[in-house]
This record gives structure tokens, sequence and C-alpha cells, in this order.
């Protein structure tokens, strides 16, 4: 593969602005156990990735119970960062604080030149893309799947840009935004059914349709998304988001955000990409003990003005380190039983 593959023929596209945004972002978890448990054992995924066009600058991730943490890259270059606790306790708190730059993003055209479909296929003849074409744990096609790509008419046409701009406004008219109408691990079929889900659902019905009926290389990105005032986007602010990436010739990883009709921008802030949400959960891991869980969690994106000196910390609203302090905050205990109360309990119990 040449170099001269990748130069753009769009003037649009090559116009890049000096200007740089920054963001802090602020990602706390918290599992609320309700009997204490024995062990946890957990990945997390919450370290921006820095590449072309965004640069994490700095990363904290603290942990309560305090523990050590080691980290490691997988084979996509995501950062991956792993603990053990062992010994009781009866909740979990992970809070990630991150720094990144963002350039300003190029401007994707509307269309590719004609031809385009047989370019993409030679450059995907000649490249290693095989996982972000095959279906996946949440991308395997299904009739009903068949039926929204019929109704859509999501076919080779015209060129590869243009059925993904289109397709991208589609599913946002299609599905109506419905927060907690689905789990992490909720299949296609119950957005398609329903007509409704979160981003991680448009995604995942996104990449299933691009790779199933358009043999464009396609992949999840997770991440987050920062909500200026007036944008109009429909996903959470408090959550963490997720889009697709298609690889396209003379523009290489396109994102599209059909959940907000969007085209992946210096809003968006990637922190993994894999072939489905299986790959990059902010989150997974195991616990030793009989205990149901209970979930919490709250992002914060806020634009800062740039790099803090050497000897000062970004600032932290202080609504929170409100929200930090009473997370961190032991579980409450019973109060303890009066000694007369404790003596007829145990006299009960031996009737």
């Amino acid at each position: 593969m040449t170099t001269k593959l990748y130069e753009p023929r769009f003037a649009s596209w090559t116009n890049r602005s000096e200007a740089h945004m920054y963001y802090s972002i602020r990602h706390l978890t918290k599992f609320a156990y309700k009997t204490a448990v024995s062990e946890s054992i957990m990945e997390t995924r919450m370290h921006p990735r820095s590449d072309q066009m965004q640069r994490c600058l700095t990363f904290h991730l603290s942990v309560s119970p305090r523990c050590r943490v080691f980290s490691f890259r997988d084979h996509l270059a995501n950062h991956v960062h792993h603990f053990d606790i062992p010994g009781q306790h009866g909740q979990l708190v992970i809070v990630a604080e991150s720094l990144v730059e963002m350039q300003n993003h190029l401007v994707v055209p509307n269309s590719l030149p004609a031809g385009s479909w047989e370019e993409m296929d030679r450059l995907v003849a000649e490249g290693d893309f095989w996982e972000m074409l095959l279906p996946s744990e949440f991308t395997t096609p299904t009739p009903a799947l068949e039926d929204l790509a019929t109704h859509l008419d999501v076919r080779r046409k015209d060129d590869p840009l243009s059925v993904l701009h289109k397709l991208n406004e589609q599913l946002y008219n299609y599905f109506d935004y419905k927060p907690q109408s689905t789990k992490a691990d909720s299949l296609i079929d119950l957005a398609l059914t329903t007509k409704g889900g979160v981003c991680q659902d448009f995604s995942h019905i996104m990449l299933a349709l691009v790779r199933s009926k358009l043999q464009i290389p396609c992949r999840y990105v997770s991440g987050y998304l920062y909500h200026g005032e007036g944008m109009g986007d429909r996903s959470e602010s408090s959550a963490t988001h997720a889009w697709v990436e298609a690889f396209l010739p003379e523009l290489g990883w396109v994102g599209f955000d059909s959940t907000n009709h969007l085209i992946a921008g210096d809003r968006h802030i990637r922190t993994a990409i894999g072939r489905d949400y299986s790959d990059v959960p902010p989150t997974h891991g195991v616990f030793r003990g009989r205990s149901k869980s209970e979930l919490t969690v709250a992002v914060r994106v806020t634009p800062s003005e740039g790099t803090p000196s050497l000897d000062q910390e970004l600032p932290v609203p202080e609504d929170w380190s409100i929200l930090v302090e009473k997370a961190q905050a032991l579980p409450e205990q019973p109060p303890p039983m009066k000694r007369s109360h404790q003596q007829a309990q145990q006299q009960q119990s031996q009737i």
C-alpha cells in the first residue's frame, strides 16, 4: 500500500485549523453490594487514546478500596487497566480523570468520486480488516435486521461515503433515543423491535448493516461526547458515548454518530475501539460472593483552557468533589443492637 493512496483529492479535507480544544473528563463508577463480597477483579477502559486527532495529556485512575493498579495495551492499542481487591468490601468506587487535547477535525465531504467502491475493495484486499468485516457478538444479522435493510434500501449504490451519510441520517430518524430501554448485553433485535435504544444499540445496528450489506470495514468506538449549549444532542451528557468508524478510500477511518446524526468531530473523545461493545466496555469484572450489585455512573466533560502548569492541578468543580466524596463514603451500617434486644434474639434462635 503506497502513501499516494491517502493523498486527499478534496480541498476541504486538507484544510486544518490550528485551533485546539482541551477537555477535562471525569468518570465515576460505583458498585454497591447488598452484602459484602470477598474479592473483586476488574478491567477498565477509560484512558483516552492518543492518535492523529487527539492526545491524552494526563490520566489518573483512583480505586477505593485502595489497591495496586496495572495496565497494558491490547492488540488494538487500547489502554486497559486492571486490578484485584482481595478482602471483604461493601462497595467499589472507580474515578478516572483525564485531560485531552483535540485538534479541529477536517471537514468530511459529502461524497467520493466515481470508482470509489472498486478502490475501497482493493484497499481492503491488501489490508488486514477481517475483524471489522465479520459478524461479532452484538452485530450478527437477524431476520429483523434484514427487514430493516430492505426498508431502508441499504445496498451498494452511488459511492461509499454517500451511502454512509444517508444511513447515518436514516437510523437517526428511524429509532428513538430511549435511555434505560436496553441493557449492556441486549442484542440488536430488542432495539429493532421497539424502534428505540441508546447509543450502543444505534452503533451495533449500523455496524451490522455496514458490514453485512455494504462490506465496508466498520468498528465500534467507545468514548465521551462533549455536550455544549445549543448542540441539540439526544444522548445523555452524564453517560459514556458510542459511535462507529468506517474505513473509506482517501479518508481513512471516518466516525458516524447515528444517535445524534453527527460526523464524529472534535467533541467526540475516543477511549477504545473494537468489534462491538463486548470488546471495549468501560468496566468489566467479577466478584467473589453471593450478593446483588447496584451500578452508579456519572460522567462530566468540560472544556479546559489548556494544559495546567507543573505545579497546578486541574480545577475540580465543587459539586463533583461532593459527588466523589459521597461515593467513597462507606455504606451506612445498621445501629448496634441494645444488649436486651440482642439477648432476646439469641433466646429466640435457641427455641
